[in-house]
């Protein structure tokens, strides 16, 4: 029985061709990266005043005077990033808060795990250590469940929003967990406890700050 052998065809290829291709590929990412660049200039500033405004808003919904202004942002130092993180979180952002010229405690801005990815998160902080308010900034909780605690639905045993509960807090009895001093919303304990670890960590921050 003769053994039959199987020869590939070798393939040549045309050097001119290589050239031609390689030079289209070339232009054509050139193009590409330019046209992306170019929409990123051209949105970069919405996106830049939106995210402005939204904290902006944020600040404004936690703080106990309305009339109170606010500092540029604060430089994040290594303390207090180590103090946030203690609670699995992270300090994006600081604000001094003024109030009839005087200050009267800070706007932090963190950023917590939830259920379903980020909650960025504006905690205020007075002067003496205690929450003033907190404010879902973004989030992308499952809607109907975790919503429920973006959005401060009232709790079934007091009738208070769930994001209000915290107006008060501090960290003098100890930290801040839901089933101890924080009521969940009922179904969505990940998302309560997410908005605890953000107030935890933002208290933390301040504490840091001496």
């Amino acid at each position: 029985m003769s053994e039959q052998v199987k020869t590939k065809e070798k393939v040549v290829m045309d050097p001119k061709y290589i050239i031609k291709l390689t030079l289209t590929l070339l232009i054509t990412c050139v193009i590409v990266a330019g046209l992306l660049g170019l929409v990123n200039q051209l949105t970069a500033p919405n996106i830049a005043a939106i995210n402005k405004a939204n904290t902006e808003k944020a600040m404004a919904a936690v703080v106990a005077d309305p009339a109170s202004t606010f500092s540029d942002p604060l430089s994040i130092t290594d303390d207090m990033t180590a103090a946030a993180a203690q609670y699995k979180t992270t300090v994006s952002e600081i604000y001094e808060v003024q109030s009839n010229g005087a200050a009267a405690g800070y706007a932090v801005k963190v950023n917590a795990s939830g259920s379903q990815g980020t909650i960025v998160m504006m905690v205020g902080v007075d002067s003496e250590g205690a929450v003033t308010g907190v404010s879902i900034v973004k989030n992308a909780e499952t809607s109907g469940i975790g919503t429920r605690v973006m959005n401060n639905e009232a709790l079934a045993n007091s009738g208070v929003g769930v994001l209000d509960q915290f107006v008060g807090m501090s960290h003098a009895d100890g930290d801040l967990a839901v089933g101890t001093n924080v009521d969940a919303i009922t179904g969505a304990t990940v998302s309560s406890k997410g908005v605890t670890s953000g107030v935890n960590g933002a208290l933390a921050v301040v504490e840091a700050m001496g």
